[in-house]
């Protein structure tokens, strides 16, 4: 017996059974190319190979075809596309949104010798097809032959050259990856795989909430959403088919097809994708920087919509209140004691039966919930609601969901997909592919909103019951999608009923930066949950999404997860990350209010207060954000992409335009910072400082943290003490000058 190649089943996922039936067909050289309706369509032949060593081409097989598609759009975007079996290419998808402004620009085919020219109507190239056969040597008797392979270069740009990976093989046969390919299985297409080159020296960032290290490259993802249960491991709760290279282009894999994304790590000379659809609509989109890579894609999934004023105050939460007079004694305090706030959350207690989500208030402990909420409402405070999309078998609307298919029916008795959703006695989860559905949880999401609560905490959607039966695709299509279309619902009504369009999720998937906003889920209340929560909050600004949070000081304690103490070190530099994070929520398994940690309170108020007399300029940044590629936690390379060393830092970033932010995440008080090229004002002591360059062992006191601006901002600023923003009107807003004449912020706040 043979040995298969290792790439099928390293990369490809194949069966090593050699008795399986599963087949590899590779892309060969084009036969033909048309131009239709100024879209160009290239007929691909596919070969049949060996499962051997060598990876052999079947010759007594007859060769199948299929017609790749090349698609120009503004915005230096391509589209390269190519069905396997009935797809066909269009723009009808919830993960599209294309803006106004993008357009189609036709293409045209110059033939010459050997090879085949796409250009625009300004002859500008945009792609090259190589039909050259490889020039043979005297070693040709001794070593096969290249077998013919698919070689196209593109450029979206016009200059920035992205190419398929035509011969990424040690000799040939043997490939560490292939250009275009797809596998049969039982007489099915069943999954598709395209390689792009990469260079020895590029990087790679994006793909999500990515709890990683900045540079991507070496690693291969599973673009499978999954409840993260933490922020230090593989798991994502936030997978996007996108990713950023240094080299200044991204791309998006158009597909909600659970699949693998390997950035120079199977093989260091290309980046490989597979979809477990035999299905590829690839958008290649080049810049001159990340932000307009990144208004790119936004311009074909959709940019993010603006929050209300009030929900960039301070969210206070834990997990969980448990009655009206326990909230409002708490929410009494805060205004007592001159804590600004404007969100109370209420998580799992608000139920009869706590975890059990049946969308109604208990009657016993929240007697009178409307009057609750506007008591609430009349002191400043908004009221933010727990739930999730899956219905309980104890739960009262069960019987309701079933008889009306509102949750996909079981194929099984139970689900046994790896969730947790036996342990939680989940019936079956919403069908948001079925409108009667979607109409139903809208309508138990609008009785709470027309009792006066403000948003929806949309947590879970990362799983979905996987041997369920859904109106409008397969569950292996809806696992990823699932995110999209569960948001969309909640955030819709809660913009019909309040005005306000606004959720809380925790799942994300492409399209999903519409319906603001997202938190990084269930980090340890460790250092090490506090910095894998801004690694994951820089990629996923590089996936596309503007409003990012996270709990702060983190959501679980260890090593009881329940009721480990927080330290008060990490409570303070927490909330320092958390006042220079688009939104600041504070959650988790134990009490979260400041008069619970005595010691450090003062220091926390101080911090509050400084979140809201920065209200204006995170105001101004976030309305910024909504109409180009620019997110409010920006990685370092928003702005210094030629920087190689800031394509490898994840633990500082810039807030907006003009902060540079460098958290403390050590009990030590010690940190190095490094300045990126450029002039820098000290936040806190008007110091300045030359940039490209390193500071060293700095020492940072507990209560100050450092963050810097740039040398010459003018900084909108709130001159005035409030309790919530319901006080605030921003015109009354003021300028700081960055300069010498600035001597710190701190003697700027009325405490």
């Amino acid at each position: 017996m043979k040995q298969t190649n290792y790439h099928l089943f390293d990369f490809l996922d194949f069966d090593v059974d050699l008795k399986s039936d599963e087949a590899l067909w590779k892309s060969c050289r084009p036969t033909d190319i048309q131009e239709k309706n100024g879209d160009i369509y290239i007929t691909v032949p596919f070969q049949k190979q060996v499962l051997a060593n060598d990876m052999e081409a079947d010759t007594t097989v007859e060769r199948q075809s299929s017609t790749l598609i090349i698609r120009q759009y503004t915005h230096k975007i391509m589209r390269v596309f190519v069905g396997f079996g009935q797809y066909e290419l269009t723009d009808q998808s919830e993960m599209l949104q294309f803006s106004p402004d993008v357009k189609k620009i036709p293409l045209k085919v110059v033939k010459t010798d050997g090879e085949w020219l796409i250009i625009d109507a300004d002859g500008i190239r945009r792609a090259w097809v190589n039909l050259k056969e490889p020039v043979l040597d005297h070693w040709s008797d001794l070593l096969p032959a290249p077998q013919e392979t698919l070689d196209i270069t593109f450029w979206p740009d016009g200059e920035r050259e992205i190419h398929i990976s035509a011969y990424d093989h040690f000799s040939p046969p043997r490939y560490d990856a292939l250009p275009l390919a797809y596998v049969v299985k039982e007489g099915q297409k069943e999954r598709a795989t395209i390689s792009f080159t990469a260079q020895p020296d590029e990087v790679f960032a994006g793909t999500g909430e990515r709890f990683s290290k900045m540079d991507l490259s070496g690693h291969t993802f599973q673009l499978k959403n999954q409840d993260g249960q933490g922020v230090n491991n593989r798991r994502a709760y936030k997978n996007i088919p996108f990713f950023l290279s240094s080299r200044m282009y991204g791309i998006f894999y158009h597909t909600s097809a659970h699949s693998k994304l390997s950035l120079a790590d199977h093989s260091t000379r290309s980046v490989q994708f597979l979809s477990d659809q035999p299905l590829l609509d690839v958008f290649l989109i080049s810049g001159e920087t990340p932000e307009e890579i990144l208004k790119g894609y936004r311009s074909l999934t959709g940019f993010p919509s603006m929050p209300p004023l009030w929900s960039f105050g301070v969210w206070m939460s834990r997990m969980t209140y448990f009655s009206a007079d326990e909230v409002t004694e708490i929410c009494d305090r805060l205004r007592a004691e001159h804590y600004p706030c404007d969100v109370i959350h209420l998580d799992t207690g608000w139920f009869k039966t706590d975890w059990l989500c049946e969308w109604k208030f208990n009657d016993e402990r929240f007697p009178d919930p409307k009057k609750f909420i506007h008591q609430l409402k009349d002191n400043g405070y908004r009221v933010s609601l727990w739930q999730l999309p899956y219905v309980a078998e104890a739960a009262e609307q069960i019987d309701e969901a079933k008889a009306n298919n509102y949750i996909g029916p079981l194929t099984k008795v139970q689900a046994t997909d790896g969730s947790n959703f036996s342990a939680l006695d989940y019936a079956g989860t919403i069908d948001f592919t079925y409108p009667k559905a979607v109409d139903w949880y809208k309508g138990l999401l609008k009785k709470l909103l027309d009792m006066g609560v403000v948003c929806i905490k949309a947590d879970f959607g990362e799983n979905i019951h996987m041997d369920a039966k859904y109106h409008g695709m397969s569950p292996a299509l809806l696992n990823n999608l699932y995110a999209l279309l569960y948001q969309k619902a909640a955030y819709d009504i809660t913009k019909e009923v309040t005005g306000d369009g606004i959720i809380w999720a925790r799942a994300g998937w492409a399209g999903c930066q519409r319906y603001p906003l997202h938190w990084g889920g269930d980090s340890a209340s460790t250092w090490d949950g506090m910095a894998g929560s801004l690694k994951g909050g820089l990629h996923f600004g590089l996936s596309g999404f503007a409003f990012w949070s996270h709990d702060v000081p983190g959501f679980h304690s260890l090593p009881n997860f329940m009721n480990s103490p927080v330290p008060d070190d990490l409570y303070v530099r927490w909330t320092q990350f958390g006042v220079f994070t688009s939104h600041i929520r504070y959650h988790g398994t134990s009490k979260r209010e400041p008069w619970h940690y005595p010691a450090i309170a003062p220091i926390v108020k101080k911090w509050w207060k400084l979140r809201y007399a920065l209200l204006p300029y995170i105001v101004e940044q976030s309305e910024k954000a909504t109409r180009t590629g620019h997110t409010l936690v920006r990685a370092l390379i928003f702005h210094h992409a030629d920087d190689k060393l800031c394509w490898h830092i994840d633990d500082e970033y810039y807030f907006g335009d003009d902060f540079l932010v460098a958290p403390v995440m050590n009990s030590e008080n010690r940190r190095d910072i490094y300045l990126p090229e450029g002039k820098w004002v000290n936040f806190f002591d008007g110091t300045v400082y030359e940039g490209a360059r390193w500071l060293k062992n700095v020492h940072v006191p507990l209560e100050e943290m450092p963050v810097y601006v740039r040398y010459g901002a003018e900084i909108p600023f709130y001159p005035e003490a409030v309790e919530c923003t319901d006080e605030m009107d921003l015109s009354k807003a003021v300028s700081i000058t960055i300069d010498e004449t600035f001597k710190g912020i701190f003697n700027k706040i009325i405490i």
